[in-house]
């Protein structure tokens, strides 16, 4: 009974948890509520980057912050609050710099949550218990994401979807409150290079945010590690890079335009929010198997696998986009959305995310993590920047497909390089 309360204080996360998943949506469906289809296109892809973006130097400053501050439970609780004070900010900022304004805002406060809460895990739990510990926060995180996702879906049949942002702020301050009462200081604490050292810690760290900057990258460490290319024998690693750059700015691409196509076809509020749920939950039971998935599996192999299927997700729906009318395209995003974003991107990701684990425990890891975290975050921000003008101006099924087009490159590049990642 003792461990079992030890880890009781992983429930804190749900009402933060359960805020923060519709929010993109909220936002999205907010500025193209303001601006129409054409500009609310250009102007929620450049609100996904800024929210994209924003993660960078987020990522460095609550990183840097944990380091200083061992307080564990500061941070957490501060950050909650935080979130929640942003997400009342939201509802009285009427406008769509406000909207964008919020949605940078709620991405650099809601990062601060993810490096404490794994190391508070590594701090207080035995070894032999962090497998079951990290799956249990993954789980009340993604088992959150989908209730607010579900709650936004009843909420939109009936209210404005702006006003969402009111309840969702009080989850997020519940989450706070929970944190100052169930949270305790670890007798030692760690430092972050602690989560590079062990896969779960990893995996789960970057699920969270899928970037980890243990120091700042320098152009010499680029060009160290893009050198690489012109040798056979140490191109991999950079090629492995590439692969996961043409990943990025693909999903940069769909997912900024994902919610402006889905309203363009004449989808309600309510039936937007429920593709974006059904991605959620497919996503949620697809990590739950990932990892046993890619197991008996070649790395290489299973991400393979899991970009074609990404990619020809894609594909069916810039297609679906361009000869289907109207609401009709519920179908196909119902279908390979969940494919898409839930079975594919969850073997990709269980499977790149070791690939990445390994290749760091050679030489210089905080270079070659900090690198690896900085393409991430610009090929994102960069496929989303460009996906509201592509899709404005040239249409939805060019800038799907297109997006397609890029997974099938990183495919190519990830079985050009399989050799070095088989296990």
């Amino acid at each position: 009974m003792k461990a079992r309360k030890k880890i009781d204080w992983t429930y804190s996360v749900l009402p933060a948890a359960v805020a923060t998943g519709p929010v993109g949506t909220v936002i999205s469906l907010y500025i193209l509520e303001l601006n129409g289809k054409f500009l609310g296109t250009i102007y929620v892809g450049l609100a996904t980057a800024v929210a994209s973006g924003v993660t960078i130097p987020a990522s460095m400053f609550w990183g840097y912050a944990t380091d200083r501050i061992h307080s564990r439970r500061a941070i957490i609780v501060s950050g909650y609050a935080a979130t929640s004070c942003v997400l009342f900010y939201l509802f009285f900022a009427r406008n769509t710099a406000g909207a964008i304004a919020s949605y940078g805002l709620f991405s650099f406060v809601s990062a601060s949550a993810a490096t404490p809460l794994n190391l508070l895990i590594m701090e207080t739990e035995p070894k032999d218990r962090w497998a079951e510990s990290f799956a249990k926060l993954s789980m009340v995180s993604s088992v959150g994401n989908t209730a607010g996702l579900l709650i936004s879906t009843f909420w939109a049949s009936y209210l404005p979807v702006l006003d969402l942002t009111i309840p969702l702020g009080f989850l997020s301050l519940a989450s706070s409150v929970l944190s100052l009462l169930m949270l305790e200081e670890p007798e030692i604490t760690l430092e972050r290079e602690t989560i590079v050292k062990a896969k779960q810690s990893f995996f789960t760290r970057l699920l969270s945010l899928p970037m980890i900057f243990l120091s700042m990258p320098k152009a010499s460490d680029f060009r160290r590690i893009f050198r690489g290319l012109k040798y056979g024998l140490t191109s991999y690693l950079p090629l492995l890079y590439v692969s996961i750059v043409c990943f990025y700015f693909s999903s940069g691409l769909f997912n900024a335009s994902f919610v402006p196509a889905l309203s363009y076809h004449d989808l309600s509020q309510q039936e937007i929010f429920a593709v974006t749920l059904a991605g959620m939950a497919v996503q949620t039971l697809s990590f739950q198997y990932a990892g046993k998935y890619i197991a008996s599996r070649s790395l290489s192999v299973s991400a393979i696998q899991g970009l074609v299927l990404r990619g020809s997700s894609y594909a069916f729906i810039g297609i679906s986009s361009m000869v289907l009318a109207n609401s009709l395209f519920i179908i196909p995003a119902s279908i390979f959305y969940p494919l898409a974003a839930g079975v594919g991107f969850a073997i990709y990701y269980t499977a790149s995310n070791v690939m990445i684990f390994n290749s760091l425990q050679h030489k210089n890891p905080g270079s070659n993590l900090g690198v690896y975290s900085a393409i991430v975050g610009i090929a994102n921000t960069a496929g989303s920047v460009l996906s509201g003008f592509l899709s404005a101006y040239i249409g939805f099924e060019f800038t799907f497909l297109l997006a397609a087009l890029l997974l099938g490159l990183s495919a190519y590049i990830t079985y050009y390089v399989r050799g070095h990642f088989t296990h």
